[in-house]
């Protein structure tokens, strides 16, 4: 997939920014890149759903792509060429394969702890074998569980997620929350307990603005698990309302729908600034890829993407 650059558009100390044309040389990236004091890489998946292993040859929909070896190698490549690097996925890291079904989520723990990566969300399928379940496989996930708007304490999962996250990269930082879809009929009562369900917008702004303002994040990043869009239901909430209906967040980073898009968007908060909005499908088929540039003041003054294919163009460790 092409390269596209987004530019930063003033808009009074916020993230706005809009998509360029696929025409700005490679000659002015450079020079953008060498005024920036500082780069940060931001690696993400969503809805692995147990996808150990690229799909066969023979699948029609996506032959011989995905692949946890394959994306361990990319990520390596990345992480030798890049200082500052985050990973982090959208949920639904169970379900979908014999390997769930044998081990529970454990291999998944460990090889995304093998990649390093540095948080995840919950989706709907990590409740799959239970509160009892997800907890039993915990000790092998070597990153945080962030999980804003799941109240977990009349729980056995109390005190064992997250509600945020802050990561300092080279003096930027990183404020990261997360927000999951009402889990109320879509999983079993007997999976999620005694689990409280806060409603995602509210609990965005919260923690958007506290964030920004409390513990003074230089960027905004929200986990989410609640889905793209809804053509057959609009008004059911979605990362769309999610940018939309609140303000303080840069980057969402989504899941549950499966939407692989072309490219990340954008879209105007209730204050007119942008929000940038990436998913990249499922089965680990693609990795996630921004890269932001900011200033010595730490503004952002251009972001790249890829959302690049894992296939057998890309070596594995194994």
């Amino acid at each position: 997939m092409k390269r596209k650059e987004f530019l930063k558009c003033i808009g009074g100390g916020s993230l706005a920014l809009t998509l360029t044309p696929n025409l700005l040389l490679a000659e002015q990236f450079d020079i953008l890149k060498k005024e920036s004091a500082h780069k940060l890489t931001i690696l993400h998946t969503n809805d692995q759903h147990s996808r150990i292993e690229p799909f066969a040859d023979s699948f029609k929909s996506n032959p011989n792509q995905g692949g946890f070896a394959r994306r361990a190698s990319l990520i390596k490549k990345i992480r030798s060429e890049e200082k500052n690097v985050l990973l982090l996925d959208s949920g639904d890291i169970f379900q979908g394969t014999p390997y769930f079904n044998f081990f529970g989520g454990e291999l998944e723990f460990k090889l995304m702890s093998m990649m390093q990566y540095d948080a995840s969300t919950m989706g709907n399928h990590d409740f799959d074998n239970g509160l009892e379940g997800f907890l039993k496989v915990l000790p092998n996930a070597k990153f945080p569980f962030i999980c804003s708007n799941y109240d977990f304490k009349n729980t056995i999962l109390d005190g064992k997620t997250e509600s945020y996250k802050i990561f300092n990269k080279n003096g930027i930082k990183v404020g990261i929350f997360a927000v999951g879809i009402e889990l109320n009929g879509l999983v079993g009562k007997k999976n999620y307990g005694e689990t409280v369900y806060h409603d995602p917008i509210e609990i965005a702004q919260h923690y958007s603005d506290f964030l920004r303002s409390e513990k003074k994040c230089d960027l905004i990043i929200c986990l989410s698990h609640i889905g793209f869009d809804y053509k057959d239901d609009p008004k059911k909430i979605s990362d769309k309302h999610l940018a939309a209906k609140t303000s303080g967040i840069d980057l969402i980073l989504g899941g549950h729908t499966h939407t692989f898009l072309p490219e990340p968007l954008s879209f105007q908060n209730k204050n007119g600034k942008n929000v940038i909005v990436n998913q990249v499908g499922w089965a680990g088929i693609l990795l996630g890829r921004l890269d932001f540039y900011f200033d010595k003041n730490k503004n952002v003054k251009n972001i790249s993407w890829n959302n690049q294919l894992i296939d057998e163009n890309i070596i594995s460790l194994t």
